[in-house]
């Protein structure tokens, strides 16, 4: 298992291209590359060229730190077609960007509309017909997180979309922060994914169904939002025991091939000692977890 900084909270302090040596400072051996102005950002076509991916390649290499995964988020399942269609062509260049870089996995979201289920799942699949051969053939495994607001935000409905595309390149995302959000409990998540589990991020969020669902509040009453939290390990109400004993249970804490992701946006003014602070904590749990088989 590679333990990865998802340097989000840096974006606004340093450069992309800092971001290699400010990970091995912090005692990181990897990097999860989020959406950046500068590569992959949000919605929209790439913007690094050849030369800057060298750049950063070689910025990896100087530092001793590789890139465990890269994450794009784009329009591939969204309803409207010129923006599905357009997703794809980013999608290609992204898959590009990341065997350039040395790496293997991608994750990413559904990134369809819960308003429009059908629709956005027709997309999805329409746009892997298109993308899953390039993955195959890339050597690429893609892992997809069912994100709070998409078109699938459960566990166990992410898990049988997935499945549906019948292919070993394809897994999912388990979010430690979308834990009450995705319905079906953390272990059954776990238990019927198995090695499907490439990538987990690591942050804490509290249970906004407890206390009577006012833990809390939102107005006016029945916002249509989806309100959760990156924060630090410990600060929510996720039960750590439990998923790093589900993540031992079935093999992820010991695999080659698996990425655990430090992913706390919460605390930006301190995201050096966070940072420290989750690596250190993420260590402890995982060697006190027995992960034989």
């Amino acid at each position: 298992m590679k333990i990865a900084l998802d340097p989000t909270p840096f974006h606004s302090t340093h450069s992309l291209l800092e971001f290699p040596a400010l990970a091995a400072d912090l005692g990181y051996e990897y990097l999860q590359l989020t959406p950046h102005r500068d590569l992959i950002p949000f919605f929209t076509h790439p913007k690094a060229d050849d030369e800057f991916v060298r750049q950063l390649r070689k910025a990896c290499a100087d530092a001793g730190v590789g890139v465990a995964s890269v994450l794009p988020v784009l329009r591939w399942s969204g309803p409207d077609e010129q923006l599905r269609e357009a997703a794809v062509r980013y999608w290609k260049r992204a898959i590009q960007i990341t065997v350039d870089l040395g790496a293997t996995q991608m994750n990413t979201e559904f990134s369809g509309r819960p308003e429009k289920p059908e629709e956005s799942e027709a997309c999805f699949y329409k746009s892997m017909e298109e993308l899953l051969p390039i993955f195959e053939r890339e050597g690429v495994h893609v892992a997809i997180d069912p994100h709070p607001d998409d078109f699938v935000e459960e566990g166990l409905a992410a898990l049988r979309v997935i499945r549906g595309l019948n292919s070993p390149n394809v897994g999912m995302v388990y979010v430690a922060s979308h834990t009450f959000h995705m319905k079906d409990q953390p272990l059954e998540i776990m238990r019927a994914a198995g090695e499907k589990i490439r990538v987990v991020h690591v942050s804490d969020t509290m249970n906004h169904h407890a206390s009577h669902g006012l833990r809390y509040i939102t107005n006016p009453p029945g916002n249509a939002v989806r309100v959760h939290q990156h924060l630090k390990i410990g600060d929510g109400d996720v039960n750590w025991d439990e998923f790093f004993g589900g993540l031992g249970e079935i093999g992820f804490l010991d695999s080659e091939d698996t990425v655990m992701v430090s992913s706390v946006f919460a605390e930006n003014e301190n995201a050096d000692e966070v940072s420290r602070y989750q690596l250190r904590t993420i260590q402890g749990f995982v060697s006190v977890t027995d992960i034989r088989p």
